[in-house]
């Protein structure tokens, strides 16, 4: 797996950004948190992470201090910033650090996942680069399929003869292999074990290499088409636990045409959840289905009203149109991937941005549903909305019983924050004062509030003593001592942060109204 790290000061976008990549790329990632750089800093000495995401603004140590840092560490990540100001200057000293990429929060689906595709990429070539050196004739031809799959120079260096390939140019047929159930993502342990059944099945033949894509899957091109279906009988034969499925592509002739074979035997796959019952799927008998059919946009919209209403045989009459397997079988995948995108940001991503942590739980759960690729049959796939939008029904509808007392027991809370705020307080002393659970605790005061516990308490002292700053003679020192900064040197940094002056800067511009 990828190791990630993701470095926030708010818990909500941390467990947010890991519920969003879970969805699209469910089993690739696992996952580390940190507060805040000083924290991202002492995990990455005890274990390096392949990525990481780091917000700028951060207490005890921020993002461009975090990325200075790591600039004389042995083992860096690819550093992408996250931040909710969009500032050149940031964007400069970033520059500097050599990050991969600079985002700005709210951070939008499709940037993300497009920078993550690309980070990926990167990854996986510098594994392939490992897993064949010593191997050189293999690495060759390896190296010169991946560029050229991958646009990238391939320049006079490598070419087909001395790679071994020059069977190339009488004509082959790529194809894409896969076992079904293995989603997306398998480790690069089983996908080693994967490609070394392959070659033992494959033994006797000619014309014919095994090499990955750049992005872990397999990939075999052979001179014989007829290849692909004898794989997949001895395949079947062979007792093998798992089923293989075989993506192929239509005959191409010379290395020229890899990418475009890639394309198509990709696109080809696809199909797979359609056509459950082949193991070699072909693009000839997919190539005409609808490509102008209406993606039922105002249906999807109408579940997301009915959730926690309690009307769930309208969401199930509401879905069974949606996802008519009739009118599916009849279109071109890019309908049902449409379908399956809009659920996620119309329903799914909705309802976390409604309810935050409560729902969290049941959408990591359940992260699988995110994207079509994770199933091999439409059968599953249907289940599995279907079961998860139950869940969120059923959840969100006990949640809204509940909502008058949890509400009443907020406002008790705010109420005493407003009066102790000087007092020594934690979300661990609140809680236990209101007889809550630690965790509960959290996700009801960042709903209620729109804001987390310490934020909203930072900002609620900031406002006391502006209030201190503009109406009384108190020292700096002693009204960050007033309002509970537990120093100075504190107060007068976050201040500055919040104000963009110092607080004897906001007392002068506050007295000169008066002169």
């Amino acid at each position: 797996m990828i190791s990630l790290l993701i470095v926030d000061d708010e818990k909500i976008i941390r467990r947010g950004l890991q519920s969003v990549i879970e969805r699209q790329f469910p089993n690739l990632f696992s996952y580390r948190f940190a507060e805040n750089g000083q924290e991202a800093l002492e995990l990455l000495r005890q274990e390096p992470a392949d990525m990481m995401f780091t917000d700028i603004r951060m207490p005890i140590m921020d993002g461009i201090e975090l990325l200075e840092q790591l600039q004389d560490h042995p083992v860096k990540p690819e550093a992408v910033l996250l931040s909710g100001y969009n500032d050149f200057v940031y964007a400069q000293k970033a520059i500097r650090c050599a990050v991969k990429d600079y985002l700005i929060k709210p951070v939008k689906r499709e940037e993300l996942f497009a920078v993550l595709e690309r980070l990926i990429l990167d990854i996986r070539m510098r594994e392939e680069r490992a897993d064949t050196a010593g191997e050189e004739a293999r690495l060759v031809a390896a190296e010169l399929v991946t560029l050229h799959l991958t646009q990238k120079d391939v320049g006079d260096a490598i070419t087909p003869n001395k790679a071994g390939l020059s069977w190339l140019d009488a004509g082959y047929t790529l194809g894409l292999l896969t076992r079904r159930g293995e989603g997306a993502q398998v480790s690069r342990v089983d996908a080693a074990a994967f490609r070394n059944r392959i070659t033992e099945l494959l033994q006797g033949h000619m014309d014919w290499m095994l090499t990955r894509d750049g992005t872990g899957g397999t990939i075999l091109i052979a001179r014989d088409p007829v290849m692909f279906y004898q794989l997949a009988e001895r395949w079947r034969l062979s007792g093998t636990e798992s089923q293989l499925r075989i993506a192929i592509s239509d005959s191409v002739q010379g290395i020229e045409q890899i990418r475009w074979a890639y394309s198509q035997a990709k696109q080809t796959l696809k199909y797979g959840i359609l056509l459950p019952e082949l193991d070699v799927l072909e693009p000839n008998g997919i190539s005409e289905r609808n490509e102008r059919h209406v993606v039922p946009v105002e249906f999807i919209r109408r579940i997301m009203n009915f959730i926690g209403l309690g009307r769930g045989d309208e969401i199930k009459r509401l879905l069974d149109q949606i996802l008519d397997i009739r009118m599916i079988s009849s279109c071109e995948i890019g309908y049902l991937e449409r379908i399956s995108q809009l659920l996620n940001e119309e329903v799914f991503d909705k309802l976390f941005g409604i309810y935050g942590y409560k729902v969290l739980g049941l959408l990591r759960s359940h992260a699988h549903v995110g994207h079509i690729g994770n199933f091999d049959r439409f059968e599953d796939y249907y289940t599995a909305v279907e079961q998860l939008l139950g869940s969120l029904d059923r959840f969100i509808q006990d949640r809204r019983e509940k909502a008058p007392t949890e509400q009443h027991t907020m406002q008790k809370v705010v109420a005493y924050l407003q009066t102790h705020y000087a007092d020594d307080l934690n979300m661990a002393v609140v809680s236990n004062h209101f007889s809550l659970n630690y965790s509960y605790f959290s996700h009801a005061f960042q709903e209620y509030s729109g804001e987390s516990f310490s934020n909203y308490v930072r900002r609620l002292r900031l406002g006391k003593a502006k209030e201190l700053l503009e109406y009384s003679d108190l020292k700096v020192y002693e009204i960050s001592e007033q309002v509970g900064f537990e120093n100075v040197k504190h107060f007068t940094r976050i201040f500055k942060d919040t104000e963009g002056i110092t607080a004897l800067e906001f007392r002068n511009q506050r007295r000169q109204k008066y002169e």
